[in-house]
């Protein structure tokens, strides 16, 4: 009973439009106007004579028309059985499923490398809980809307030259260094997003911040460092320092912005003077190969002196210890001497010199024979022989 009601309500707009006649709008017939005023029928305020006397409008009753027509099609699309007596699909379970769409449009998925950004009306909303990989899902468009952006890709930015070092940009690549030389010096940066949100909304062009950035810190750096130093050994730390001077100005930009590495790629004088550089850096080259060979030399030279020296100390030490070893034997010697001449004077005496006539004889190549008076001829017992040392008293 109730579904046959619904189905004559349903159909009830129609009634007034017998024949399905395309002159007659979805409120009844042209005479009567969409505001709820009959003009010119039954009882009902004045009529507007302006309104009355304006001429039909084509596109109003086009509009009434495809009114009309959707109507029609939607009661035979969801209206039960032909006639008014089948039961009409109900109007509030075609509202729920165009309701349960929309919001079954709200879930969004991010992809592995990726961070989900909310906006809100275009407010930035979920600053401290950015979407994580996943399914999620926020209120359906207009009302909110996601962006994706893909956060662990490494992206890259030449500067100082495009593509090749062939292709060189001098006025991003020529640098002032801290003893007042000028250098051209080319180098990549290689970065990647940590916070999407930020990296979306607080800065306009990453690429362009990025590159003047890092030109700013570079210059920095090579300020600070000697022509010679950032064309040799000193390559690393400037990279190094450059990444982390570029670093610290995208955090106080709050770009969300990582820095993953700063590579130095050519660094060489200017094209004008690198012919003069070349000379420079062959004559300091020579420079040092003659130092080396100096110091090669001294190092050879020195531990040799010191050890020569270092034998003549030896040895005078021990000539010192062997002459006061001696001294004192012979002092001894002489003190055991004088003891024995104080006990016994002639004894010792007799003893003394006869050890003297011994020494004095034994380096004689002479001997003498006597007793009955007659001299006998020499004869050369020790020739060829090497006299002793004298032996002192």
């Amino acid at each position: 009973m109730t579904q046959d009601t619904e189905t004559d309500t349903i159909q009830q707009p129609l009634a007034s439009s017998p024949g399905g006649s395309q002159n007659h709008g979805p409120w009844g017939p042209r005479t009567h106007k969409p505001d709820g005023f009959n003009h010119g029928h039954g009882n009902g305020p004045a009529p507007d004579r302006d309104r009355d006397e304006q001429p039909p409008n084509p596109g109003q009753d086009n509009f009434n028309d495809l009114v009309n027509s959707l109507y029609e099609q939607v009661r035979r699309r969801f209206a039960g059985g032909g006639g008014g007596g089948a039961a009409a699909f109900p109007v509030k379970w075609i509202l729920l499923a165009v309701v349960a769409i929309w919001l079954a449009s709200g879930l969004y998925r991010v992809n592995p490398g990726e961070q989900g950004v909310v906006l809100r009306f275009g407010q930035w909303i979920n600053q401290d809980n950015l979407a994580a990989e996943g399914l999620h899902w926020h209120l359906p468009w207009p009302i909110e809307t996601v962006i994706t952006p893909q956060v662990e890709e490494v992206r890259q930015i030449d500067i100082g030259f495009r593509g090749s070092a062939a292709n060189n940009v001098s006025e991003e690549s020529l640098m002032l260094t801290g003893d007042q030389n000028i250098i051209d010096i080319d180098f990549t940066v290689q970065w990647r997003i940590r916070d999407a949100g930020k990296y979306l909304f607080n800065i306009r062009d990453p690429d362009a911040t990025i590159k003047i950035a890092a030109e700013s810190a570079m210059r920095e750096i090579i300020g600070r460092t000697g022509i010679q130093r950032a064309l040799t050994e000193g390559r690393a730390e400037i990279a190094s320092r450059a990444r982390d001077a570029l670093q610290t100005i995208l955090d106080e930009y709050s770009s969300g912005i990582l820095v993953s590495q700063v590579t130095l790629q050519e660094a060489q004088p200017p094209e004008p003077v690198i012919d003069a550089f070349e000379e420079v850096q062959r004559a300091r080259q020579d420079l040092e190969r003659l130092r080396n060979q100096a110091d090669a030399y001294s190092n050879k030279v020195i531990p040799e002196a010191r050890g020569d020296a270092q034998r003549v100390l030896q040895e005078a030490e021990g000539y010192r210890a062997r002459v006061i070893a001696e001294g004192q034997g012979e002092a001894d010697r002489f003190n055991l001497v004088y003891d024995a001449y104080t006990e016994n004077p002639r004894v010792t005496s007799r003893r003394l010199y006869l050890e003297a006539i011994e020494g004095v004889l034994s380096r004689s190549d002479k001997v003498i024979l006597g007793g009955d008076g007659n001299v006998l001829p020499i004869l050369p017992l020790r020739q060829g022989q090497t006299p002793p040392l004298p032996v002192q008293p």
